[in-house]
């Protein structure tokens, strides 16, 4: 194979069980190798980061199906380029009665009008249509569409998985071929660089391997090659992702020297300014929670300020988040009540919402009863209190209670006032 051809297209896995990752969809007995399985060929949405097997997967599924491939990107095509890949995927099944399945990258890029003209095309099966999108479906992707379409949900690359990957590249014939041996740091690393990127991992690897010295590859000739500069990620060959986890629970167990340490650590070697803020983020919501409502704020413009001044300036506003974050009182009540609230919403996913919170905006609507006696906070609190919030076949729930410290502890008097007042207005 051409050396000209990029690694990560070299190495683009062939067979189902190549593929890095994703196990949960492609492993024996999962929803995507089931469906391959038993030749059952649908359209289907695939939603995940960049770098984690989109392209590749909807290789593998027309490869396995005969289909024929066409792959496009919703950045560069439009009506003219979707009308005529209809058009020939009519004829051909016509003629030679094999079926089409369009690749749509970057669907989500696909205005309005434009993702409705593939509804007739999908749903007479003249294309079995796979759509891969960064961005949520949910706000991204029309309603109609994803509802002819099955979607799945694909993961960052564990840290083994990036591995096991560097390793193969190393050894394969169509890669390095064992012209180059990494050294442990290295691959820590690449691994750290990657971000759970398949592609970036590769194409890192390939950019670095012409560092190596005597066939051998090191983090500090990874760092020349890339431009990172810095401390190694550790000595004893620690993963990127114990470095986070480190710095996670250190600003969760209120120790502002060791959050600023694991934070050195990280950024010195070369992170990602904008992964460490989203971890930074995360910890706002997940482990500060309403204890303090100021520390999202605060993770928020820690972002933007990074962002905006980047490497090195713009760590030192991640550096003072993160003191704040561990300095501040904590609360995981909100992160439990939503875990718990997600599960009922699985579980009762078809119930109705009751009829007096609906709108009514048609006279159609208020005929059917939408809006009916539905109590307004402000002109009758009482009645508020006491009409039914939950749909009529699920229970009433409590998912969220006042149990932290700081600010939460006010939330929770208030909390149970409003408990008293609805009790009061339920006798």
């Amino acid at each position: 194979m051409s050396e000209h051809i990029p690694l990560a297209e070299r190495l683009r896995p062939k067979k189902l069980e190549d593929v890095a990752g994703q196990q949960h969809l492609v492993a024996q007995g999962k929803p995507l190798h089931r469906a391959i399985e038993h030749g059952r060929l649908h359209s289907m949405l695939f939603w995940g980061p960049p770098g984690v097997g989109k392209t590749t997967l909807a290789r593998l599924i027309a490869g396995h199906f005969d289909s024929h491939f066409v792959p496009l990107s919703a950045v560069t095509s439009g009506v003219k380029e979707i009308r005529q890949v209809a058009r020939e995927a009519s004829e051909r099944l016509e003629t030679t009665g094999d079926r089409t399945l369009l690749f749509l990258d970057e669907v989500h890029r696909f205005n309005k009008s434009q993702q409705d003209l593939l509804l007739p095309f999908v749903e007479d099966g003249t294309l079995t249509l796979i759509g891969a999108t960064t961005e949520n479906p949910s706000f991204e992707v029309n309603g109609a569409l994803r509802s002819r379409m099955q979607l799945y949900v694909l993961k960052s690359l564990e840290t083994e998985d990036v591995l096991e990957l560097l390793q193969r590249a190393v050894k394969h014939p169509d890669g390095l071929n064992a012209t180059v041996k990494l050294k442990p740091d290295a691959l820590t690393s690449l691994v750290a660089w990657a971000d759970g990127d398949a592609r970036r991992a590769l194409n890192a690897l390939e950019i670095s391997s012409s560092y190596a010295e005597d066939g051998t590859l090191t983090a500090e000739h990874i760092r020349n090659a890339l431009s990172v500069k810095g401390l190694a990620f550790d000595k004893g060959g620690e993963h990127f992702y114990n470095l986070i986890s480190a710095l996670h629970k250190s600003v969760r167990g209120c120790d502002p020297d060791a959050s600023l340490y694991w934070l050195a650590r990280m950024l010195g070697a070369g992170a990602d300014l904008m992964y460490v803020a989203r971890r930074l983020v995360r910890i706002a919501s997940e482990d500060v929670g309403l204890a303090d409502p100021n520390a999202l704020r605060l993770a928020i413009a820690a972002r933007d300020a990074a962002q905006f001044l980047g490497h090195p300036e713009g760590e030192l506003a991640l550096a003072e988040c993160a003191v704040y974050l561990a300095i501040a009182p904590k609360s995981n009540t909100v992160y439990n009540a939503w875990k718990e609230a997600q599960r009922d919403a699985q579980k009762y996913g078809s119930a109705d919402v009751p009829l007096h919170l609906r709108n009514a905006p048609t006279g159609t609507m208020k005929s059917l009863g939408y809006g009916k006696d539905y109590a307004y906070y402000f002109s009758d609190r009482e009645g508020s209190f006491a009409q039914r919030y939950f749909p009529e076949t699920m229970p009433v729930k409590k998912y969220y209670s006042g149990k932290g410290e700081g600010w939460e502890k006010k939330l929770a008097s208030r909390l149970a006032s409003l408990e008293e007042a609805r009790k009061g207005a339920n006798d």
